[in-house]
């Protein structure tokens, strides 16, 4: 039964990607459409599940904010359970034997997904990448996990809660999702100071910094991190302005031990922070991945999520050793996007958007960066659960086949229109795909 599911499912995923009838239509290479299919991805940005048996509590680490308790917003088309495409990932990963979703067929599918993973025990999410064609995968996590092996998935750790060390009743105030988002964020911050052994933060900045902030990222680091990861434009604006160390001491050492600072107090504290942070992690040799698209939920703010937010940061001479990605490629701000990609350590990655997006619009996406940043661009899927029946593997599924289809529409586009040749295409898919990463993060080095 694991050979059969071996030997089907590596043809289905390459005939879902692209369709013989529908690559003619829309002028697809086929050779390089081939091509592309086969290439073994590095998955720059996921959140996959570890795995669990029957009756263990389910894993809550594979985010630090907590979406589950945000007010309720509608999904978009593609994350639907009634999207057809998740049928075709059923089919393809378990086995799944219907054409249709009814409840009595998804039953169907549960009992045929929980025997999959009992069967694999706890090589299942490996060998999900193997079906997806996915060499490695970037998993954004508190903590890694059982059967998330590191020869695989590779750590971002989460760090927002470092740049929130002070009272955030007046965060937690200004809307119904930052209730628990901040709350969540404290949690977070206590299991750092736990780690560092301290039970409270310290009185003064400066045993702040060197105690809990450096200790903490360079115990990351230890632990197998490869980046550092901010879902900031969730709690604040990506507006991190150059705040003195003087100024942001003066109001940290006044409210560490009580008090509530005014909002523009403490947002100075906080950029003071995420630049020291990032100097960091530059030390470290950690990359800054700061999640920058339009957000989850009815609250979420995209003015303050602008890319164009995070230009002076870049522009910071002291934080050019820094490597910073935008994850999520700042949608819809493309176009913003590709400019900050000019930048010498700036890069972004299209996660998500192979999720909310079908092959067509994503594809004049990467097309327009393959034609002024093809070295920046990185592959990701945001892999994520969803809801039941749709999890981090369908997730997965559905932004491989997306990217792997779009990608090769783009670079048939160009070919087409004569900007590369062939050999050129070839070569530029092997960079978004995985080339590029192998690089960034020097990857494969003994």
């Amino acid at each position: 039964m694991k050979r059969k599911f071996q030997l089907i499912v590596v043809p289905l995923l390459l005939a879902v990607a692209f369709p013989r009838s529908q690559s003619a239509q829309i002028g697809i290479d086929s050779d390089l459409a081939a091509e592309i299919g086969k290439i073994k991805a590095i998955d720059h940005h996921a959140h996959p599940l570890r795995f669990t048996n029957a009756g263990e509590p389910e894993d809550s680490e594979y985010d630090a904010l907590t979406f589950e308790e945000m007010e309720p917003s509608p999904l978009p088309a593609r994350f639907r359970p009634d999207n057809p495409e998740h049928i075709v990932a059923w089919r393809a990963l378990f086995g799944y034997a219907h054409t249709d979703a009814t409840e009595e067929h998804r039953r169907d599918l549960a009992t045929a997904k929980h025997k999959v993973m009992q069967e694999r025990g706890e090589s299942y999410p490996v060998w999900i990448l193997d079906q997806l064609g996915i060499e490695t995968m970037f998993a954004n996590r508190v903590a890694m996990g059982r059967g998330l092996s590191p020869s695989r998935f590779r750590w971002v750790a989460f760090d927002d809660a470092l740049i929130f060390p002070l009272n955030n009743e007046g965060a937690r105030r200004s809307n119904p999702d930052h209730r628990s988002f901040y709350l969540g964020e404290t949690r977070l911050l206590n299991r750092y100071l736990a780690d560092s052994k301290l039970k409270a933060v310290p009185a003064a900045l400066k045993d702040y910094l060197s105690k809990v902030v450096t200790s903490t990222l360079e115990r990351q680091k230890a632990s197998g991190a490869i980046a550092i990861k901010f879902e900031a434009a969730y709690l604040r604006s990506l507006d991190f302005a150059d705040t003195p160390e003087g100024e942001a001491t003066r109001i940290y050492d006044r409210y560490a031990k009580g008090g509530e600072p005014s909002a523009a107090e403490y947002k100075m504290v906080q950029d003071f922070l995420f630049r020291f942070i990032a100097r960091e992690a530059g030390r470290l040799g950690l990359a800054v991945h700061i999640h920058c698209t339009a957000g989850a939920g009815s609250y979420y703010s995209l003015r303050t999520a602008n890319p164009l937010l995070l230009e002076p940061l870049f522009n910071d001479p002291t934080l050019r050793k820094t490597n910073f990605v935008l994850i999520h490629g700042g949608w819809p701000f493309i176009k913003e996007a590709a400019h900050l990609m000019s930048k010498p350590n700036v890069y972004a990655d299209f996660s998500v958007q192979n999720l909310l997006l079908y092959p067509r619009p994503l594809s004049e996406t990467l097309r327009s960066w393959l034609e002024l940043v093809p070295e920046k661009i990185l592959f990701g899927t945001d892999a994520m659960p969803l809801i039941s029946e749709v999890n981090w593997e369908e997730t997965a599924f559905l932004a491989t086949n997306t990217s792997r289809q779009a990608l090769a529409l783009a670079l048939s586009g160009m070919m087409a229109d004569g900007e590369i040749t062939r050999e050129r295409a070839s070569v530029l898919a092997r960079m978004v795909m995985r080339e590029n990463a192998i690089k960034l993060y020097q990857l494969h080095q003994p």
